[in-house]
């Protein structure tokens, strides 16, 4: 399979991680993705985690991403991800089709099979059923969506049927890209993953690719590829400080690094930016970056997000302004008229 897509879209992304209390990480956030609107940006997206703060800030994506879009009124806002098996489905998709109607057709509906094993039990649930449940949710969700009568007769209010071509799908593996391609659904890449203990070394290009393959290979003929690449993007002015947050985050977040199954990195700096997948420093350094990742030319989406340097607020906001300056132009992308609003 050679179709390939052309990157076109620039997105920010954050899972609310800013080091500060529950009501500030909200601000900061939602400001945050004000300033992407500002700078051009096509898209904003937010994270889903329960319970566990460390890893996430926001259990409530519907909620807040409600909040954003009345400060908004051009950026696309998504969700990276629901983890839609611990969600009900028939109320996903209702949150889905409010929030879409509310902000005038911006929304993009990303889930995943993610979680915490803990997380399951809290909510009465195996994580070993994890896919399982996804896969039954989901149909529900998009049943819904699209107005087929659900269980007892029922059929959503308010329906939805335009946002069923706006679902994404993340995964890990090649069989989560063939799924995803086979129902026509949006790619959702990470910004990292775990190595395979064959190949410890491997490049992120080096395993999302055949992700990629799976799920141009298995896309109906005539359906068009989405495929988002989220990546660790941090630019400053000054190279030195760009590299001191990122010393002091990159440390700071390596107990949970290594608790997502990834393995030790070196102590130098230099190995710990390597082992993160992590694009920093001046805009100069992070374009040769980016550019050295060859998924990156297969994309139609790149979104980047800050973690896990995580600056502090100031510095993240004049990050945004710094890749949609300088970085993505020398990209290629093109920023879309002010009072243009892209098409999901």
């Amino acid at each position: 399979m050679t179709r390939s897509a052309k990157p076109k879209r620039l997105g920010f992304f954050t899972r609310l991680l800013d080091d500060a209390p529950p009501a500030d990480r909200y601000r900061f956030a939602a400001e945050q993705i004000v300033r992407a609107e500002k700078a051009g940006l096509d898209s904003a997206w937010i994270a889903q985690h329960h319970f566990h703060e460390r890893e996430g800030g926001l259990p409530s994506p519907f909620t807040f991403l409600g909040y954003v879009a009345a400060q908004t009124s051009r950026i696309r806002l998504g969700t990276g991800i629901v983890t839609l098996p611990l969600e009900n489905a028939v109320r996903v998709a209702e949150d889905a089709a409010v929030l879409d109607l509310l902000c005038n057709g911006r929304f993009e509906l990303g889930v995943g099979t993610g979680g915490n094993p803990s997380a399951f039990a809290a909510f009465g649930l195996d994580s070993a059923q994890r896919n399982e449940i996804f896969a039954r949710n989901l149909d529900v969700v998009r049943a819904a969506l699209v107005g087929k009568p659900l269980d007892g007769g029922d059929t959503l209010y308010p329906q939805r049927p335009q946002l069923d071509k706006r679902i994404w799908q993340a995964t890990f593996s090649v069989a989560g890209g063939a799924r995803a391609g086979k129902a026509g659904d949006g790619l959702l890449l990470s910004r990292t993953q775990p190595r395979a203990k064959e190949a410890p070394n491997a490049t992120l290009a080096e395993i999302q690719n055949p992700i990629i393959d799976a799920y141009l290979a298995a896309l109906p003929p005539g359906c068009e590829p989405r495929i988002m690449a989220s990546r660790s993007v941090f630019v400053a002015d000054d190279h030195r400080e760009a590299l001191r947050f990122a010393d002091i985050g990159l440390r700071r977040a390596l107990p949970q690094f290594l608790k997502g199954g990834h393995a030790r990195p070196g102590e130098t700096l230099e190995e710990m930016i390597a082992a993160f997948d992590t694009h920093v420093g001046g805009a100069d350094e992070v374009i040769a970056s980016l550019r050295s990742d060859a998924t990156l030319e297969r994309v139609t989406d790149l979104v980047f997000q800050v973690h896990s340097v995580d600056a502090p607020h100031p510095h993240v906001l004049r990050s945004i302004d710094l890749v949609a300056e300088k970085v993505a132009p020398a990209l290629g992308w093109i920023r879309a008229a002010p009072d243009v609003a892209l098409a999901g």
